[in-house]
């Protein structure tokens, strides 16, 4: 299925029941009185995550969702039904905004949960409420208010705990393959993944992280250029960044230093805040060079770029070196829970 991570649609609440005019008619009892009940409240509109969805195609479809208006009210007092809520299920990650006035109404991240995003108009009041010693025939009532309509943006980031960098072509999509159970689409040419990809990494029984290879970055990539901009903001969400580089390119295709550098200026000018997450360097494929070669490209980089953080050496494609750095990245997503943990106690 084609990824879609963004999908307009239209939300319409239902409106309130209005209120009845109505007298009490039994015999015997000539001057009842008014007894016109009170409407029904509108339905309102619910978005819930359901963990079975994972792209917004289906709105692609259906755009437009109305929850059901109330009923009026009746004689005898009787209030009219309520309009049944409207519920839209939505993948987990979705943000929600208000197309017109640009504001962000919510953030779907909890499973069950439910997030309204237009409420049910108010019912009208019938005339038994404006009885009183003066006036003891009313015929006043107050119709059911409209509920509300709006125009909302969806925007699906995706949550994963850590996320994938790397130009085209580094070997994402083959780190993601040979460490968990995604088969995104890997060539042995330039190629770059067209959508996001999830994968659960499996440590231990009971320990696991979900990783994402998002398509690769090209210089411009904040400016629009190419694919990698649509989907950084899939990685706001992640702990920690996995910065992959092909280090045995041959030197006349490209500096490895030139593109890290790339990736971080696009990412610095995309947001800030994302720019200084925390990230770990990752050598890719180390079987295309000899030892030596391979001391002397990760020691001119680690010095060019004057690196202080992790650094790690794998080959994705026969999964040298994966079993180290997915141990690396559980302990310190265990880490950050428990110093998460001992914040909230504190």
């Amino acid at each position: 299925m084609k990824f879609v991570d963004e999908a307009r649609i239209r939300v319409e609440a239902g409106k309130g029941g209005n209120g009845c005019v109505s007298f009490r008619r039994e015999k015997y009892i000539p001057f009842g009185g008014p007894d016109g009940g009170d409407g029904g409240n509108g339905g309102s509109v619910y978005l819930i995550a359901d963990t079975g969805l994972n792209t917004l195609a289906d709105f692609r479809y259906t755009r437009k969702f109305k929850a059901k208006n109330g009923q009026g009210g009746m004689g005898k007092q009787m209030t009219g039904k309520g309009g049944e809520d409207l519920t839209i299920r939505v993948p987990l990650g979705t943000v929600v905004r208000d197309q017109d006035t640009h504001e962000i109404i919510g953030d779907v991240v909890t499973e069950g949960q439910p997030l309204l995003v237009a409420k049910g108009g108010h019912h009208g009041i019938g005339n038994i409420h404006f009885k009183s010693s003066t006036n003891r025939a009313p015929r006043q009532s107050t119709p059911g208010q409209p509920g509300e309509v709006r125009n909302l943006l969806l925007e699906l980031k995706v949550l994963a705990d850590v996320g994938l960098l790397g130009l085209p072509n580094a070997g994402k999509s083959t780190f993601i393959r040979a460490v968990s159970a995604a088969r995104p689409k890997v060539a042995d040419y330039p190629f770059t993944t067209l959508y996001p990809n999830l994968g659960v990494v499996r440590v231990e029984q009971d320990k696991s992280f979900v990783i994402a290879d998002i398509p690769g970055l090209i210089e411009g990539a904040a400016e629009g250029q190419g694919l990698g901009i649509q989907f950084l903001k899939h990685l706001a969400r992640t702990h920690l960044l996995l910065h992959i580089v092909d280090i045995g390119q041959p030197e006349e295709l490209g500096d490895p230093v030139t593109d890290i550098r790339t990736i971080e200026s696009e990412l610095h000018k995309y947001d800030a805040e994302l720019g200084n997450k925390e990230r770990w360097l990752v050598l890719n494929k180390i079987d295309m060079l000899l030892p030596e070669e391979l001391a002397e490209r990760r020691d001119h980089i680690l010095s060019a770029l004057q690196w202080q953080g992790k650094v790690f050496e794998i080959c994705a494609l026969s999964g040298a070196g994966k079993d180290e750095l997915t141990g690396n990245i559980m302990r310190y997503l265990d880490e950050l829970a428990e110093d998460e943990r001992s914040r909230e106690q504190s």
